[in-house]
């Protein structure tokens, strides 16, 4: 698969590093479209509980886990392994979905089922992120 190479987008003052991704539950044959934040310092893949309830999901079926933000504070989240469709690519991918992520929030991917299948660049200087296969 070549580079998929995406610009930042603007964010009130700041520029990020936001891709659209496509989320698939195969069991139900549903997939939610989602723009997410590409975030390096996030231990796992990280939804509104809202966007796997769209995918047919039970939520709190799913592996029970706490997380923490920056704040420190700690949240519950729920795993479910579900498919990631980055370009035409589709992965395999262990989801967290939670309740405690505003509703204004980014769905995020981080380092456990993201990081661990691409090779990811991030260049500020001239606003994009490129994903290579590894």
């Amino acid at each position: 698969m070549p580079a998929l190479t995406f610009r930042y987008k603007r964010v009130d003052e700041n520029l990020r590093p936001l891709i659209p991704v496509e989320v698939v539950n195969r069991k139900t044959g549903k997939s939610v479209g989602q723009l997410v934040l590409v975030d390096s310092g996030a231990d796992f893949c990280i939804f509104r509980a809202e966007v796997g309830e769209i995918l047919g999901l039970n939520i709190k079926s799913g592996h029970k886990r706490e997380f923490a933000g920056i704040s420190g504070e700690s949240s519950i989240c729920y795993v479910h392994n579900l498919e990631i469709i980055v370009g035409n690519v589709h992965y395999p991918i262990p989801v967290t979905f939670s309740y405690d992520i505003r509703d204004d929030g980014y769905g995020i991917v981080g380092q456990v089922g993201f990081f661990d299948q691409f090779k990811i660049t991030f260049d500020y200087s001239k606003k994009h992120v490129v994903l290579r296969t590894k």
